[in-house]
Formats: structure tokens, C-alpha cells, sequence
């Protein structure tokens, strides 16, 4: 198949184009700038030059290829509301370009929060909170399904990581100490986070390409549940820096999402679509260190 890929430059889109074309699949990625198309490229893609904002660009794009997958975000936590504004856009284009075909859709959505217990792929979506407008979103495309598109949702955890490279939201907490000079974490720091390697991430976005059901929901977890505590602990190890907790707001727009137990299962998609993690866990790639800037 020949699919185009929104945010193909990105962390998590570059190794996505890369896991697509090692199984036979073309990519054309969206690219805003040169050196985005010179990345999409080089992972063995073909550059469609524009940005989410250029909605011709993607409904010709969708249009002429086999299937989507939407990755994209401008994570501008500054203006959250304006990036969830501008992905919905983005979205709903691309879905109206293939109600009626058939063809595949996934996008990417997070992991949900339920209460301490650990979050599976039939909770529903989380529609409030700093980032609420994001699973409107995804339900918005979700719902399509009804209109003959293959939609699917692929729910990521808080840290999408390899080593040397990127760390999701645990990346936040090393650029937080860098700057501070504590390796900080909120709460008593029991609260987890689930994780899953960048590329573990990219084989379940290419299944739900391949033969996802229409309207599914699939959790892209590797690891269940580490803890903020046990997070802070090896940056502060492999910074040198003391471990100790912080007031919440001091990170952020985000130290409300960081103060939540956020654990995720993944076992129904593991039965369901033969998913299987195979590369390193978080905690063992922030062990490795020389962290990227950030």
C-alpha cells in the first residue's frame, strides 16, 4: 500500500515511515520545511511539501493514497487550546477525503486515565483536562468508522522513548533537572506512567494499517507502570543530581497530568492483533544515560 503519513519527520514518524517501507509499504510524508523533507527521505519516504495547516495539500494527499496515518502535533504546550484546534482541522480533512473508500485511517491518541486501575483499550477516551480536546478529537475520527472508513486509534503512553534519542514525557523531566538542578518528581511519586519504545509504537501503527477493524482502539504499551519516583531516580543517578519533590505547578501547564497514576495494559491488543514488544523497557534505556538535549 501506498500511505500518507502526517508528522513523518517526527520522533515517533520517522522510525513509523521506516517500519512501513521495511514491509513492503510506500510512504508520502508531510513536510513543511526542507529539512523535514530531506528526513522523511532519508527513512525511504517521499516528501509531500506542506503543514497541517494546508488543508489541500492533505485531502489531495489522502486522496490519492491507500490509507492515513495522522502523527503530527504541534506541541506548543504554551497554547495548547490552538494545537488541539489545529490537529482537529487537520483530522477531519483527512477523514472527509476518505469517508466512503474503505481505506485505513489511524491516528494517535494517549492512554486514558481510570482511577488507579490499570487502563485498557475499551476505556473511553478522556474529553476534559488540559488535553480533553484531544480525545474529542479522536472520537470525532473514531466515529467515521460508520461512514466506511477504516479508523483506528492507536493510544499512546506518556513515554514514547529510545535511547540517545527521546524519552517522551520522562525527556521533560531531564530538561526540567538540567535546568533546576534537581531531579525532581510531584506527589509521594508513586503515580505511574506506562511506556513503549518509539519503535514498538511504529509495528502497531503499521498492523492497524494492515488489518485493523474499523473504530478500534489499541494501547501501545510496553511497560504497565513505572513510577515518577523511580523515573526521577535514575535521571538523578545518571545526572548526578539530587532526587527531590516538587510543588506540581513548578513544572508547568503539564504538573497536573504528571501528579495523575496513569498505569495502561496492553493485553488485548497483544491477543487481539499479535502486537509484541521486543525492544528495551524505559527505565532500562534511561539507565543507559548521555541523554540528548533538549
Amino acid at each position: 500500500m501506498r500511505i500518507f503519513v502526517t508528522g513523518a519527520s517526527g520522533g515517533i514518524g520517522s522510525v513509523v515511515v521506516e517500519e512501513l517501507v521495511s514491509h513492503g509499504h510506500e510512504v508520502l510524508g508531510l513536510a513543511r520545511t526542507e529539512a523535514s523533507a530531506a528526513k522523511v527521505e532519508a527513512a525511504g519516504g517521499t516528501a509531500a511539501r506542506g503543514g497541517l495547516g494546508d488543508l489541500d495539500v492533505l485531502t489531495a494527499a489522502a486522496s490519492e493514497t491507500d490509507g492515513s496515518i495522522h502523527l503530527a502535533f504541534s506541541n506548543d504546550f504554551s497554547d495548547l487550546e490552538r494545537s488541539i484546534a489545529e490537529e482537529g482541522l487537520a483530522m477531519d480533512t483527512i477523514g472527509a477525503a476518505l469517508v466512503g473508500t474503505g481505506k485505513p485511517f489511524s491516528i494517535v491518541s494517549g492512554t486514558t486515565f481510570s482511577n488507579g486501575r490499570m487502563a485498557t483499550e475499551h476505556d473511553p477516551l478522556s474529553t476534559t483536562g488540559p488535553v480533553g480536546g484531544r480525545g474529542i478529537n479522536a472520537r470525532r475520527i473514531l466515529d467515521l468508522a460508520s461512514q466506511g472508513v477504516r479508523t483506528s486509534a492507536v493510544r499512546l503512553p506518556r513515554s514514547v522513548h529510545e535511547r540517545y534519542v527521546s524519552y517522551g514525557f520522562a525527556g521533560l523531566l531531564i530538561d526540567a533537572a538540567r535546568r533546576s538542578g534537581v531531579s525532581a518528581y510531584v506527589g509521594d511519586g508513586t503515580q505511574r506512567w506506562p511506556a513503549v519504545h518509539r519503535r514498538d509504537a511504529a509495528s502497531l501503527f503499521r498492523l492497524m494499517i494492515e488489518k485493523g477493524e474499523p473504530g478500534t482502539s489499541v494501547n501501545a504499551v510496553g511497560d504497565e507502570g513505572d513510577s515518577m519516583l523511580e523515573i526521577a531516580t535514575v535521571i538523578g543517578a545518571q545526572l548526578d543530581l539530587p532526587v527531590r519533590q516538587v510543588p506540581a505547578e513548578t513544572i508547568g501547564p503539564l504538573g497536573e497530568i504528571f501528579a495523575m497514576d496513569q498505569p495502561a495494559t496492553s493485553a488485548w491488543t497483544r491477543e487481539t492483533y499479535g502486537w509484541e514488544p521486543t525492544h528495551p523497557g524505559l527505565i532500562a534505556d534511561l539507565e543507559a544515560g548521555e541523554y540528548p538535549a533538549g
